[in-house]
């Protein structure tokens, strides 16, 4: 990250996550395979670290979602990243459906073993059990609706709303255990905690968002500098800091608080709202560190 940055403290587990996490454990012997659905714009801040630890050794499909919003070319890294982990990967966009349809496909290719051992017993004819895992605000419960094709979970743009666990069947030979999402303790870096407060999976009331759009706007000037030109009509200044970046697009926005002062506050949440949104391009915060 760059040195123009401001340190941010960023700490949030909930009670109910530490609930969530044992109920997690315990239901791990009730499935088949684990679907883990991350934000393809930061593929590596959300994912939980738990997650390895919680499947074991339970067959594993990735799900890169959001995939509209994130860089293709940084999808395509990621792609083989998780690949050449020995994961399963589908992209999907949950909003418009795209590669939703691919799921109950995508699962019975990770679970072949399994539906060859189960003929063998025959016990062809048993549903095949999937546990959805994911953070807070990743679109899980958007891809659990698209792929039941009703409204099978509760959703929202507010972290943290999926309550208990439900299982929802997808078909005759397929069923998902939903789980409320969840964070981990302690973030690993700043870096991570930035990310994930970006992208809305950590509340904005419990962060500065003054700072946060502030960071956002100096790695937007390093990734895609063109998003500010073409959004905020102006080339950021490589020696500015992540304030006066701020303080430039509130000017070319108008927001003027009195003479020769701009409100900084009323930008950031614009910045963040629009990054959220997709307007400011498809964009992706992370590139895996090894392919």
């Amino acid at each position: 990250m760059s040195d123009m940055t401001e340190k941010m403290n960023i700490q949030w587990f909930p009670g109910h996550m530490t609930k969530a996490q044992r109920m997690i454990e315990e239901n791990m012997k009730l499935v088949d395979a684990v679907c883990e659905i991350i934000d393809a714009r930061i593929p590596y801040s959300s994912r939980n670290p738990d997650i390895d630890r919680l499947a074991g050794t339970k067959p594993r499909l990735v799900i890169l979602n959001r995939i509209d919003q994130a860089d293709p070319a940084v999808t395509v890294l990621w792609r083989s990243y998780f690949k050449s982990q020995g994961l399963d990967v589908l992209e999907t966009d949950c909003k418009s459906g795209k590669g939703v349809s691919g799921f109950a496909d995508a699962i019975r290719s990770v679970l072949k073993d399994k539906l060859e051992a189960l003929a063998a017993k025959g016990q062809a004819t048993r549903p095949l059990r999937v546990m959805i895992l994911g953070i807070p605000n990743v679109g899980k419960s958007t891809f659990i609706n698209k792929v039941a094709k009703r409204k099978a979970a509760l959703a929202s743009d507010k972290p943290g709303v999926t309550r208990g666990k439900q299982w929802i069947t997808i078909d005759a030979g397929l069923e998902l255990l939903d789980t409320p999402g969840i964070l981990w303790p302690r973030f690993d870096s700043q870096e991570v905690g930035e990310c994930l407060a970006c992208t809305g999976a950590i509340r904005d009331e419990i962060i500065d968002r003054e700072t946060l759009a502030a960071n956002l706007m100096v790695r937007l000037r390093e990734l895609y500098p063109q998003s500010i030109e073409q959004r905020y009509k102006f080339v950021p200044d490589p020696a500015a800091n992540g304030y006066e970046l701020l303080g430039e697009a509130a000017k070319k926005r108008g927001f003027l608080v009195s003479k020769g002062e701009y409100d900084l506050g009323r930008m950031a949440a614009v910045l963040l709202d629009e990054f959220r949104d997709g307007r400011l391009g498809r964009i992706s915060l992370e590139k895996p560190k090894a392919v």
